[in-house]
């Protein structure tokens, strides 16, 4: 298993994507993030496959997710789910999470659904405890005029030290 940073034609092929020209609004701007340095996407590389994702964006519009300096936000963090269960995405994370802190980042923030109970014990045994905020808007998350997208359940914006 290889844990590394990939490019964002290969984000684009694995949205099923073939260029930017055809993919949605928010991988557009996943890709046009990935490619400008302002987000990193890193994979779970098992065989050739790609087996997990994790985003690491470090500055978004919205500051509380992302400011560019002290706070990164991470997202769509997925492991596929014949691999779950082994370490694999906590190997991931713990990557991400390390070189947000070597490179001078004092805060990583998560979102996640109210009503994920699993995912919410994931992210407080990763250490995000502090809740920053209740969100109805995905910073990374595009509709058709390229505004973030609202979305009618709110979910919790999730912080921690690094």
């Amino acid at each position: 298993m290889l844990i590394r940073k990939a490019s964002g034609e290969e984000m684009l092929h694995l949205w099923g994507f073939q260029d930017e020209i055809t993919a949605s609004p928010t991988a557009k701007f996943y890709y046009r993030n990935i490619t400008s340095g302002n987000a990193v996407f890193w994979t779970l590389d098992k065989d050739g496959e790609l087996i997990g994702e994790l985003y690491v964006f470090l500055n978004l519009e919205d500051k509380d997710f992302a400011d560019g300096e002290s706070t990164a936000y991470l997202c769509a963090f997925r492991v596929k789910k014949e691999y779950r269960g082994q370490g694999l995405g906590s190997s991931l994370m713990n990557a991400a999470l390390k070189e947000l802190k070597e490179i001078g980042f004092h805060t990583a923030t998560i979102g996640v659904g109210s009503d994920k109970p699993l995912n919410i014990q994931l992210y407080r045994r990763f250490g995000f405890n502090k809740k920053v905020k209740d969100c109805h808007y995905d910073p990374c998350g595009m509709d058709e005029n390229n505004q973030p997208e609202y979305e009618e359940e709110a979910w919790w914006l999730l912080a921690k030290d690094l």
